[in-house]
């Protein structure tokens, strides 16, 4: 199993803590209790490694036309509203909440040029809470296609207290869809925000995986501003 380098640092101070402690518990207390918390604490450095892992994925063919899911999860959100922050215009929010158990791998959903990015500071409302998406810590990326602009938030969580993106230093650079743009610690969401006539092909409450699963089809053409 491959191990995402997001996770190196925090899989080494968390390994050689929970295993020492372990270790600690075994020699102190009896049996009947040590055995069993040492178990425990070994099953949690399994578990963060999990968190972390790289998943094995066949990348579909670049189609800028085809939005694919930027992350695992489940679409909790799909819904009309108006994205202000940047492109001040109704659009398609299509939302993904991640939970612990899923791969928290963020992807570019096409491929172009990025055109904006900024990171704000915020709460840590559960992820799946409509206000997450304008009180939580979050990072916005938008991407230029050439035909679309396509804006999608990685969103902080409860559990979750650390964004990376990868987009601050990529800002005026071209990015591949379906390349890594970042990672969310420990829970989370990312929402996307898709033309108004673009054909939804998920439904509340799917399961999607990043990469794999197609969300919506975009229409052919778009103004530009």
């Amino acid at each position: 199993m491959r191990i995402h380098k997001e996770g190196y640092r925090i899989i080494t101070i968390a390994a050689s803590t929970l295993l020492i402690l372990a270790v600690v518990l075994l020699y102190w207390l009896p049996n009947y209790l040590g055995i069993p918390l040492a178990i425990l604490l070994i099953w949690e450095v399994f578990f963060i490694i999990r968190f972390f892992r790289v998943p094995r994925r066949d990348l579909p063919k670049d189609d800028n036309q085809t939005i694919y899911s930027p992350a695992d999860g489940t679409i909790v959100a799909i819904e009309e509203v108006f994205e202000g922050e940047y492109l001040n215009e109704p659009r398609i929010q299509v939302s993904i909440f991640m939970s612990i158990w899923n791969v928290h791998i963020n992807w570019f959903p096409v491929g172009g040029t990025i055109e904006y990015f900024r990171k704000h500071d915020g709460r840590f409302l559960v992820a799946w809470h409509p206000k997450s998406s304008t009180e939580n810590e979050r990072a916005t990326t938008v991407v230029d296609t050439g035909s679309h602009k396509i804006l999608f938030r990685q969103i902080a969580g409860f559990i979750a207290r650390r964004i990376v993106s990868y987009s601050a230093e990529r800002i005026g650079h071209q990015v591949g869809q379906n390349t890594q743009c970042g990672f969310i610690k420990f829970g989370s969401r990312v929402d996307i925000f898709l033309p108004l006539d673009s054909q939804i092909i998920v439904n509340l409450g799917d399961k999607v995986v990043g990469i794999q699963t197609p969300l919506a089809v975009l229409p052919p053409t778009t103004p530009q501003s």
